[in-house]
């Protein structure tokens, strides 16, 4: 499957029995698929697709964003109708109830009671890979829930064997502010139009899986101190390897593979050895490039923003006024 993310309207099957259902969806550059997993499903890295089960499947709207080793989507209730949720599968799930109250209900996780909380407002619900999740809602308002799949071995391994060996533990309705922080700005990249910010996309995800990790082994959450941030040779490596692929989509796994760094280690290093994230580095480089190109007269401002990755010019006229201040066209303007 091809790795750039793409938004997607979906609904789920009515069947519980279905194994894997393919249905191809409206792409933007590639094709998804709604592939249901099983808990005898093994997931890829670049496989994760939406698993939880939603009955009646007509009264739900959801909106898909995934990328290796992750996925996200956004679930809407439109109705004021009894419905269940099923989930079993090989992936992580962290659920986020970003509104919702009913007026009789319960919810189960495997390992833990049930629960028959009515407000679930602002919280979580975290179910590790292989566990059984059921809940079912008589709903006094209509609930709006981000799910987020990860993929287990795509999370990030702490360096202790101790904690590394330690299994995520099932927790249902809890909070965090720290997570919630997190979890709505990647739930927010979504609900928006498709963007090219794949650094930046999946930037959070990593920072979201490794507060997941920390909060589920129970690690305390004081971030060690990146002395000096990234070693001469690894800023010119990672500098020089944006600059020549400064119009292609850059993962955040390749650069921090080329100075031999996880991603979240890497990450907080660029920032302090750059004074910027990754994503804005590389967004600063593009734009760079393209005023160099703009001061071109004969050189149109189609052909500059395809140059420099973007595949249609009202995109990159707002990244490039969101970065200078100034229309493509004006700053053409300004300096020929």
């Amino acid at each position: 499957m091809n790795a750039h993310a793409t938004n997607v309207l979906s609904r789920t099957s009515d069947n519980f029995d279905t194994a894997l259902c393919v249905a191809p969806t409206r792409t933007l550059g590639q094709t998804i698929f709604d592939r249901r997993l099983t808990p005898q499903t093994k997931t890829r890295v670049d496989d994760i697709k939406p698993v939880v089960e939603i009955f009646p499947s007509e009264i739900v709207e959801r909106r898909v964003l995934t990328w290796p080793g992750m996925a996200v989507e956004t679930v809407r209730v439109t109705k004021h109708r009894r419905f269940e949720s099923r989930f079993r599968a090989g992936v992580h799930l962290l659920a986020l109830f970003e509104e919702g109250e009913r007026s009789n209900g319960s919810t189960f996780v495997e390992g833990l009671p049930h629960s028959a909380l009515r407000n679930l407002r602002r919280k979580f619900v975290f179910v590790p890979a292989g566990h059984e999740y059921h809940d079912w809602h008589e709903p006094r308002s209509l609930a709006r829930v981000a799910n987020f799949y990860f993929d287990p071995a795509a999370l990030p391994v702490e360096s202790e064997p101790a904690m590394s060996d330690m299994p995520l533990a099932p927790r249902l309705f809890f909070e965090d502010a720290t997570l919630w922080d997190h979890a709505i700005k990647l739930k927010t990249l979504i609900e928006g139009p498709l963007t090219n910010d794949r650094l930046y996309r999946e930037a959070l995800g990593v920072v979201l899986a490794h507060e997941l990790v920390h909060l589920g082994q129970g690690a305390p959450r004081v971030a060690s101190i990146v002395r000096g941030g990234l070693a001469a040779w690894q800023q010119r490596t990672v500098a020089d390897y944006i600059e020549a692929h400064v119009s292609e989509h850059i993962s955040l796994a390749e650069l921090a593979q080329l100075v031999r760094l996880s991603s979240y280690h890497f990450c907080r290093a660029f920032k302090q050895s750059f004074g910027m994230p990754p994503h804005r580095y590389h967004t600063q480089r593009r734009m760079e490039r393209a005023k160099l190109m703009l001061a071109k007269p004969a050189v149109s401002v189609t052909d500059v923003g395809m140059a420099i990755g973007f595949s249609e010019t009202s995109s990159f006229t707002s990244a490039f006024r969101k970065a200078t201040g100034l229309t493509p066209t004006g700053y053409q303007r300004s300096v020929v």
